[in-house]
């Protein structure tokens, strides 16, 4: 589960329809796809009535994807994809290209931003996560995704939330004491 809740989400605010089998026949009620990944989706929806454990996700160009409820609160619904990760052609029918790299160049500048306030230089983090500078450029710029295993890594490295830098402010928390091996660079 915890792989599943890791998987970069792309924000959106795509139109839709859940679908699931009601009392008397199919239930199809219209929600707004607030954020989506590879492993699953957040809808906003104006149903605050309790769903079943699974229902069929049709976004608005048609592509249907079978979710397992994993939680509701009110008219928030998580759900995970329940056939496992969707393919790199669905994933692109699920965001525009435009929303795509809106979503790069918000992940570069968190990371910038986290990078910057710790003191390190794109050298420095490219050298510590085993990519080139000009990789950490082109990331930080939005020109290029960084994968999920990577950008964990810069989280760690950076001692910032995941969540942080793919949906929010970035947060710097101090740590007690940095090992030797990450500590910034003196100036």
């Amino acid at each position: 589960m915890s792989e599943l809740r890791a998987a970069t989400r792309q924000s959106t605010a795509r139109t839709g329809i859940i679908e699931f089998d009601g009392a008397r026949g199919i239930v199809s009620i219209p929600c707004t796809i607030a954020d989506v990944s590879g492993t699953g989706a957040r809808l906003k929806l104006d149903w605050s009535l309790a769903f079943p454990k699974q229902a069929t996700l049709i976004f608005a160009d048609g592509l249907r994807k079978t979710c397992r409820i994993a939680w509701q609160k009110r008219r928030l619904l998580g759900v995970a994809f329940a056939d496992g990760v969707a393919s790199a052609e669905e994933q692109a029918l699920m965001m525009t290209e435009e929303e795509q790299a809106l979503h790069r160049r918000h992940i570069g500048a968190q990371v910038r931003g986290a990078r910057e306030a710790r003191g390190y230089t794109e050298a420095q983090i490219a050298n510590l996560v085993g990519v080139s500078p000009e990789f950490i450029s082109r990331a930080e710029s939005g020109e290029i995704s960084i994968p999920l295993h990577q950008l964990t890594h810069m989280a760690d490295l950076l001692l910032v939330d995941l969540d942080s830098i793919v949906a929010g402010a970035v947060s710097i928390t101090e740590p007690p004491h940095e090992p030797a091996s990450l500590a910034a660079p003196s100036p």
